[in-house]
């Protein structure tokens, strides 16, 4: 005998709702119709799927597993529903980005925002990872791309292509509070603030550390960041001054208190897509390529 639907309903919302009272108030049918319902549709499974204890409802063991079924195809049944009226033309392409710790997440929305607005229906998913796992999941095609501040290194058991989205110099920024009675020039004035350092992981570090060497100066470095949003945010509460990319500096500028010190082109930290394309084709894909063309244009210089 085929499975009737419409019993099976009947006894879902019962599990859902914990008794056939509720249930019917809910379906606006009697309780001797639901329980009805579930009588038919046990003696079409040939087992109880309640222990029924005057007028308490417990599932049995076959009950649990028929609930976990039911979840399952109302569940479908709900998003194929939704789909239909909302998604004539089918279901939303999954676009997966893995998204390295060290780049600024407000860059990141810029870059990606053009993705969820490509022609067909996307559904956009994010992970941020550390970078020798974002890699182990784009060769294992669980990510369509990774984002990074850094091109993929070489030695990877599966071939990887790095495509340069674009390049920004640096603006360095303090909350005006730690400004107070300091009267040297920029560069010179960073040896007379606290300093906010990326991780030892982020490929700006080195280039950072090389810079203010070469300018002979010597902050008080007074921590140190392997994620960038959380680097700008003890920044932007005045621990220290912070250096973020050129392109987006305007965001910070807006914020209560924040000032530019200066900016160098002397450093450039570069935004790489990596895939396992070549040759770029995912319609995504090419909108943030395109986008950071763009962006990435008539960038003020130091």
């Amino acid at each position: 005998m085929a499975l009737n639907h419409k019993h099976l309903f009947y006894f879902w919302k019962t599990a859902k709702e914990g008794g056939v009272v509720k249930a019917g108030e809910l379906l606006h049918v009697t309780p001797q119709t639901i329980s009805g319902q579930i009588r038919l549709l046990e003696d079409s499974l040939g087992t109880p799927l309640f222990n029924r204890h005057g007028r308490s409802l417990e599932l049995t063991d076959t009950g649990r597993l028929v609930l976990e079924y039911a979840e399952a195809m109302f569940s479908l049944s709900a998003e194929l529903e939704h789909m239909v009226h909302h998604y004539p033309g089918g279901r939303p392409t999954e676009f997966r980005v893995g998204i390295s710790d060290a780049l600024p997440k407000s860059l990141v929305y810029r870059l990606l925002q053009p993705a969820v607005t490509v022609e067909e229906p996307v559904r956009i998913i994010c992970r941020e990872w550390p970078m020798e796992k974002l890699l182990a999941e784009l060769v294992e095609h669980r990510l369509d791309l990774v984002m990074a501040d850094m091109p993929a290194p070489g030695g990877l058991t599966r071939r990887v292509y790095s495509h340069l989205l674009g390049e920004s110099g640096l603006s360095f920024m303090v909350h005006r509070e730690l400004l107070s009675g300091k009267k040297a020039d920029f560069p010179a004035v960073l040896a007379e603030l606290p300093l906010l350092m990326p991780g030892e992981d982020a490929a700006l570090r080195q280039q950072l550390a090389s810079w203010l060497e070469r300018c002979r100066l010597r902050p008080k470095v007074v921590g140190e960041f392997d994620d960038s949003a959380l680097m700008t945010a003890f920044g932007q509460a005045g621990v220290g001054a912070f250096a973020v990319p050129t392109v987006i500096e305007d965001e910070y500028l807006i914020q209560p208190g924040m000032v530019l010190l200066g900016r160098t082109t002397d450093m450039r930290t570069g935004y790489h897509a990596i895939s396992m394309e070549r040759r770029l084709s995912h319609p995504c894909v090419l909108a943030i390529t395109e986008n950071a063309r763009q962006r990435f244009t008539a960038i003020p210089n130091g």
